[in-house]
This record gives structure tokens, C-alpha cells and sequence, in this order.
């Protein structure tokens, strides 16, 4: 559901790099909107845009090569942690929490951008 829904509205890369880089950028902002949902009392949208990061979590969760070595397992277990804070974060109406996520996902940008030499 990730990827999908965020390629409707992207015009979609054959490079997996820049696509994995759009996966944290569409991140960004649907955590923006969650903020926003959250200020604004709107609890479905709060929940469909904590559903669309999640989903995007998932899928760069799905897209890491184990073979690898451990990146991939760090990345798997930031990833996992952040779906969880999310969760919790939608329950409680937690902006900090949602802050958190940002600041993680700004982060692997900055990190991904430097390995692909952006």
C-alpha cells in the first residue's frame, strides 16, 4: 500500500535509491499531517495518515537485504520502533512523539543522501 499510494502522486523513479529517498520524504510529510490532524482534533485523518507511514515503514522494511549485514538489521529494528511510536503516539495525541519520528526520518534522509552522494 506504501509505495502505491505514494507513486499516484509521484512521478515514479526506476532508480531504487531516489525511490527509497521519496519513501522518507513522503514520511516527512505525512508525519507533518498527523501533527496537524492531532492540533486539529481530526481523528480519522490523525489515523489515516499514521496508517499511510506505517505503510511506508513497512514496505522500506520489506525492501532491505539481510544479506547484507547488520545496517539492514539496525534498519529493520529503527523501522520497527518507529511504527510502535507511532502507534502509541495516535493514542495519546503525542506531538512530541510524532516530533521524534521526524527528527529519525530527517536523519536517514541526511544519511541517505550522503551514501548516494546527494
Amino acid at each position: 500500500m506504501g509505495i502505491e499510494a505514494y507513486n499516484q502522486q509521484n512521478a515514479v523513479s526506476d532508480d531504487p535509491y531516489v525511490l527509497i529517498l521519496k519513501l522518507y520524504e513522503g514520511l516527512l510529510k505525512y508525519l507533518s499531517f498527523i501533527k496537524t490532524a492531532m492540533e486539529d482534533g481530526e481523528i480519522e485523518m490523525k489515523f489515516m495518515y499514521i496508517n499511510k507511514s506505517v505503510a511506508i515503514f513497512d514496505e522500506l522494511r520489506n525492501v532491505l537485504d539481510f544479506d547484507g549485514g547488520e545496517v539492514a538489521y539496525y534498519l529493520d529494528g529503527l523501522y520497527l520502533y518507529q511504527i510502535e511510536t507511532l502507534f502509541s503516539a495516535g493514542v495519546d495525541d503525542n506531538i512530541n512523539a510524532i516530533n521524534q519520528v521526524m527528527k529519525v526520518t530527517q536523519g536517514l534522509i541526511e544519511a541517505w543522501k550522503e551514501e548516494i552522494g546527494q
